[in-house]
């Protein structure tokens, strides 16, 4: 049985029935009126530090899809977060984030940013072996460390989850994933944990992280700057949204004819709405119809970002006819829509509004989302201001981040 036919059987949540609902009745989202923000939310250094700290540094962050290590006894490196991490899936199948640091002295244990099956990780230096588990378990002249403790000496862990076919991980020890758990109830109405990983790029964007994020958040801009791709698809406004945690959920409506449609089953769903989730501190998750992009966002200056996106397919292409559909597929989203729209758009944005010609932008009815999740930001800064407890690692002094690899 594959994935497509798994997913017939599949029924939404609570909350995407609720939506969808919405939805076919024609929501538009109207209730809000216009607003304004301070174009300094996206040109101010210090404004972009503080919510690197508040947001980047202390709430718990997606960071791949499950499908990125489909396998137990493999591990992937990913430095986009400005720290080297390891995410891994053990022998038993469970996926950890560990600093991709050997204990003995500091030398990065694997290098590149693509996942690779490995029983044990081995450091390239002196050799210091270590399990999916972070357990050291061996090391060469032991004699030669008298009275060491190797259970003290294992790769160090970050607090994660894997819910619902992602994989989250905290650069605090206090982490709570309780949204997350929650975000995985709907991403398994999706069968994103059965999803087979097609593709993986990483963009560098000219643009504040938010200005990304904000294409993802109205849809006031899809039938105008899609208009020669996705735009046709849609319904122009016919919009609703709601919250999980500090998280944003919203529905769009397509063009396909709504009446009589089931909306329980959520294959059928699929083909008349389609969801979208704005995750703080940053990812988003586009489930289309028969294929889901997850694009995760890493800050590295207050107008430069690297956008992380990942294609997961109900299962591996078995024919060139196959491949070819999901290459298109591909080519569509990343290459056109987002990489020469939405990711432009907010290039284009960040130069206008780095030149000073406005104070703040103006956001209609249909751009509410935008203006909430600018409010969700000044709540976590708040929050964190007054947090006496939490200690996020320190992102003071790091040395400037390289891009990698398969960054274009």
């Amino acid at each position: 049985m594959n994935a497509i036919t798994t997913a017939a059987r599949r029924t939404p949540s609570a909350g995407q029935l609720a939506l969808a609902r919405a939805v076919a009745a024609g929501a538009t989202r109207a209730d809000r009126g216009m607003s304004t923000l301070p174009a300094s939310d996206y040109t101010d250094h210090a404004h972009f530090e503080r919510e690197m700290a508040a947001l980047y540094g202390w709430m718990p962050q997606l960071v791949a899809p499950s499908a990125l290590l489909p396998q137990a006894g493999m591990a992937a490196p990913h430095d986009l977060s400005g720290k080297p991490l390891l995410v891994t899936r053990d022998k038993k199948g469970t996926a950890r984030v560990f600093l991709n640091v050997c204990r003995h002295r500091g030398t990065r244990l694997i290098e590149g940013d693509e996942p690779k099956s490995a029983a044990r990780l081995v450091c390239p230096y002196h050799a210091w072996t270590y399990g999916l588990d972070g357990k050291l378990l061996a090391l060469p002249r032991p004699e030669t460390f008298p009275g060491l403790d190797k259970s003290a000496h294992g790769l160090v862990e970050l607090p994660s989850i894997e819910s619902g076919g992602a994989i989250w991980f905290s650069p605090i020890g206090n982490a709570d994933f309780a949204h997350a758990r929650t975000l995985g109830e709907d991403f398994a109405a999706f069968g994103m944990a059965d999803l087979h990983l097609f593709r993986r790029k990483t963009h560098s964007v000219a643009a504040n992280w938010k200005l990304i994020m904000d294409a993802f958040l109205e849809s006031y801009h899809v039938t105008r700057l899609h208009s020669g791709t996705i735009g046709p698809f849609f319904r122009d406004g016919v919009t609703a949204g709601d919250e999980i945690g500090p998280h944003l959920r919203s529905a769009v409506g397509r063009i396909d004819e709504m009446e009589g449609v089931d909306l329980s089953d959520m294959e059928a769903l699929r083909r008349i709405v389609t969801f979208a989730y704005q995750l703080l501190p940053g990812a988003i998750v586009i489930p289309s119809p028969d294929y889901i992009n997850i694009m995760t966002l890493w800050p590295q200056a207050v107008g430069h970002t690297l956008v992380e996106d990942f294609m997961l397919i109900p299962e591996p292409p078995a024919t060139d006819k196959a491949r070819d559909h999901w290459e298109r597929s591909w080519a569509l989203l990343d290459g056109s829509v987002f990489a020469s729209e939405d990711f432009r758009a907010a290039e284009l944005g960040q130069q206008g509004l780095s030149s000073g010609a406005v104070e703040h932008i103006t956001l209609g009815a249909l751009e509410s989302g935008i203006a909430r999740f600018s409010e969700l930001i000044a709540e976590q800064l708040r929050e964190v201001n007054s947090s006496n407890e939490k200690t996020p690692l320190d992102r003071a002094g790091s040395s400037p981040r390289a891009l990698p690899s398969n960054c274009k």
